[in-house]
């Protein structure tokens, strides 16, 4: 396959978060390597064969790019988590995952981030050492992904932003003598993951950013400033940050996604993008921002007019936290509203976030889930002409 210049990945019209569901059969050897009844070897077998069926999938839906469906991973955070060493934190596994997903409700709010004895970056933890990169997993899932696909494929990385938020500073001062050195070791570990992407041929690269949405919500605010933290100082910090990690990389598109939450289809954000739309879409360098626009939490379309003329925002109009599908006149409709604010030819269409964050996933079914990626195409073709 021809490698797709970096112009036409930045104008794809078609695009998904990451995560798809994981099948039973996942699941269970999931149950099975943690209690010992497989190897680690039959496990990444299995995975690969899950992998094999998610990229099918994608590709006879007709999508413009694929992932792995981040079926290596138990939560989206394990792009950074499992690769590193130095957080004071527990391992997770699938039941660890399963007991965090048992504490909410559907479609209500939760953050499980206050669990005393957390895993790294799902949960608020402190660090025992600095920071160090132990394992690459993005490069491993790029690798097999690409392999295998006739479309492009896309590798996500959790954000700096995300993983500050995740990292309590007080409790780790004799490692670290401040922030920034913190986000130093964080950006330049996400740098080097970048490198060995981009050397294997990864010409998308996403970076998912949820955290930016507190910067909007009322109590994430309050705990930022019960802390002692200044929250536009974090906000431009983590702006910084993300920028340092994408400069010098060309012919690479980067997408940056942005959500207020989407575990076992419950939130933890709310507001919309109007008070930071202006510093966020003026100030991040990447070329697509993937942003939820599902539900009414997510405000109105009037702060796409600060987005760069040079930029492409991709809606998520399409639900992935309810089994309920959308219609394409509705979708339609949507796409035209926000029209108003910035010109048809700078939007593209997804689902508001992945299917599965972590590996319990949302309450729809694989039928559901295909059947939105397809609505997601469909729509796209009557737009903008693409099949």
């Amino acid at each position: 396959m021809a490698e797709p210049s970096n112009e036409n990945l930045k104008r794809i019209r078609t695009d998904v978060v990451g995560s798809l569901l994981r099948p039973a059969y996942l699941k269970q050897a999931y149950a099975d390597r943690d209690r010992g009844k497989i190897s680690a070897e039959e496990s990444r077998r299995i995975q690969d064969d899950a992998i094999r069926e998610a990229v099918r999938l994608q590709e006879q839906v007709g999508l413009d790019v694929v992932t792995d469906g981040e079926f290596r991973r138990l939560n989206f955070q394990d792009s950074f988590a499992a690769s590193v060493s130095g957080f004071d934190a527990r391992q997770a596994d699938l039941s660890f995952m399963e007991s965090l997903s048992r504490e909410g409700k559907p479609l209500q709010r939760w953050d499980p981030y206050h669990v005393a004895e957390g895993a790294a970056i799902l949960q608020r933890r402190p660090v025992s050492q600095k920071l160090r990169m132990v394992r690459n997993l993005p490069l491993e899932e790029y690798r097999f992904v690409s392999a295998l696909a006739g479309k492009p494929a896309k590798v996500s990385l959790v954000g700096p932003d995300r993983i500050v938020q995740r990292f309590d500073y007080q409790k780790s001062k004799s490692v670290y003598w401040s922030l920034d050195d913190f986000v130093a070791d964080v950006v330049r570990i996400e740098r080097e993951m970048v490198r060995t992407l981009v050397g294997a041929g990864c010409r998308y690269v996403q970076i998912d950013a949820p955290s930016y949405t507190a910067y909007v919500d009322a109590p994430s605010l309050d705990e930022m400033r019960e802390r002692g933290e200044d929250p536009m100082k974090n906000l431009m910090r983590s702006i910084r940050a993300d920028n340092e990690i994408l400069r010098l990389f060309d012919g690479v598109t980067f997408g940056i996604h942005l959500c207020r939450g989407n575990q076992r289809s419950m939130w933890h954000r709310e507001g919309s993008y109007d008070a930071i739309a202006e510093a966020l879409f003026g100030g991040l360098r990447h070329d697509r921002f993937l942003l939820e626009y599902d539900s009414p939490r997510a405000g109105t379309f009037e702060p796409l007019r600060f987005v760069p003329k040079d930029k492409v925002v991709v809606l998520g109009l399409v639900s992935t936290k309810v089994s309920e599908l959308e219609k394409v006149d509705d979708l339609k409709r949507r796409i035209d509203e926000a029209s108003r604010y910035i010109p048809l030819e700078q939007l593209a269409l997804s689902p508001q976030c992945g299917f599965a964050s972590d590996v319990v996933g949302n309450l729809i079914s694989e039928d559901d889930q295909k059947r939105k990626l397809e609505v997601v195409v469909e729509t796209a073709r009557q737009v903008w002409g693409t099949t």
